[in-house]
């Protein structure tokens, strides 16, 4: 079943991401007059396709491999290597007919597109639920092994400064753009010391192999419900306790409470936890399942601040451009060998589990991967590759400079030079995906 669900959660979100950007250059094509022969879904390498459907000039339809799309503009070298219309004069309503400027404009269109989607989720979310803002005064919770763990960080520290420079809030602390700086160093508070703690300069690399940060908020082991007749209420457990320690060992997140218990299923614990009025203990055995009947608070540790359309818009542009901004250092420092190109780029395997995992941590989570990817596929197209966006544009550019057209065989042998490029790319990323789960 997870398995499906991996699929099904890659397949939506290749699907969104691949119909937004076809989308930007099909309506700049057709604003400027240019025919459309085709806009498809996944391609249709040797015509395998589930649906077409002709309207109009243009064939729309959904091909067999799920791994991209393309819209087909009359009199355009693109991927398909067409070469029908060399021999032909430029028609009215051909792309290489257009005026450069035009030209440029539909070549961008797919990139714009992918960024609005992104600023639209980022505008969306915040309009919708707020900004996040979780003070420092919160402890952190921090997972063992974790990038966090190795840089020195322990469960009940607490965030006091940035590089510097005072942090009142997590979101500040962790904000993007601190991981792409020369260097990183967080002031730590630790039982009324504070010490300073650095991060490799490798940091994207780690964090990306480890998939997150490994960090958060701490949430208290404090009982919200307990179950009748189940061993917590025989133990003596009441709702509003304070579970401090089992077997000994101090716990102060509702994460350890769960995996001790849950491992440990038929054998006698003792817990130790305070209610009002003072500290208690008793042996409790946790059923065959794993549980003893509770249910643990989850307070929230996180504010929403509810912001205006307009300061959400600000916001949603905002939190785009940082993004964008940390994609184009990331890539910066994987081309300059700061960060390892086998662990910082992952493929289509990789996309599908992150995908699945984010849709199961909530529809939120789902939208914001959505937006990062659809960020990192603009970021990705504007690559002066001769098969992306960004290799069609510089190409176009040079034809505005020059004031004449490329010799059509040039642009071809470009093309297909292109292509074997990508193409070597992305069996490269799909072998390094499959050697490096």
């Amino acid at each position: 079943m997870d398995f499906l669900s991996t699929i099904f959660f890659f397949i939506v979100a290749i699907f969104i991401l691949v119909t937004v950007h076809e989308l930007g250059h099909f309506l700049t094509a057709k604003l400027f007059g240019m025919r459309v022969d085709k806009f498809y879904i996944g391609f249709d390498f040797y015509n395998m396709r589930l649906w077409k459907k002709k309207i109009g000039d243009t064939e729309y339809g959904l091909g067999v491999f799920p791994l991209g799309g393309y819209v087909k503009i009359a009199g355009m070298v693109d991927e398909s290597l067409d070469t029908d219309f060399e021999a032909s004069a430029p028609q009215p309503w051909e792309f290489r007919a257009k005026p450069v400027w035009q030209r440029l404009i539909v070549l961008a269109g797919g990139v714009t597109m992918n960024l609005l989607l992104a600023a639209a989720i980022f505008i969306g979310v915040t309009y919708t639920l707020g900004e996040s803002r979780t003070s420092t005064a919160t402890p952190a919770f921090v997972e063992t092994g974790s990038i966090f763990d190795q840089m020195g960080l322990k469960t009940g520290d607490r965030f006091v400064e940035a590089n510097g420079t005072p942090v009142a809030t997590w979101e500040d602390a962790l904000d993007p753009e601190r991981f792409t700086a020369g260097a990183l160093t967080y002031t730590i508070l630790r039982n009324g010391t504070t010490f300073t703690i650095s991060a490799p300069k490798n940091i994207l690399t780690k964090l990306n192999e480890a998939e997150g940060f490994g960090i958060r908020p701490i949430v208290p082991p404090v009982i919200d419900q307990v179950m009748a007749g189940n061993p917590a209420e025989q133990g003596g457990l009441k709702p509003g306790d304070l579970i401090t320690a089992i077997d000994g060992n101090t716990v102060s997140d509702w994460t350890e409470v769960v995996g001790i218990i849950s491992s440990h299923p038929g054998k006698a614990l003792n817990f130790t936890w305070k209610d009002s009025a003072a500290t208690l203990s008793a042996a409790i055995t946790p059923g065959k399942d794993g549980k003893i009947g509770i249910m643990l608070r989850q307070p929230a540790t996180t504010e929403r601040v509810k912001l205006s359309f307009p300061a959400a818009v600000a916001s949603g542009f905002t939190q785009t451009w940082k993004m964008s901004a940390l994609t184009v250092q990331g890539f910066g420092k994987i081309f300059s060998g700061q960060e390892d190109f086998r662990k910082s780029v992952g493929g289509p395997i990789k996309i599908a589990k992150i995908a699945n995992r984010s849709a199961e941590q909530g529809p939120v989570s789902f939208l914001f991967f959505l937006a990062v990817l659809s960020i990192s596929l603009a970021i990705i197209n504007m690559l002066p590759i001769p098969a992306l966006d960004g290799g069609q544009f510089a190409i176009n550019a040079v034809e505005g400079i020059i004031r004449r057209e490329i010799p059509f065989a040039v642009k071809m042998r470009i093309q297909q030079i292109g292509m074997v490029l990508l193409l070597t790319l992305f069996a490269y990323i799909l072998i390094n995906d499959i050697l490096n789960p």
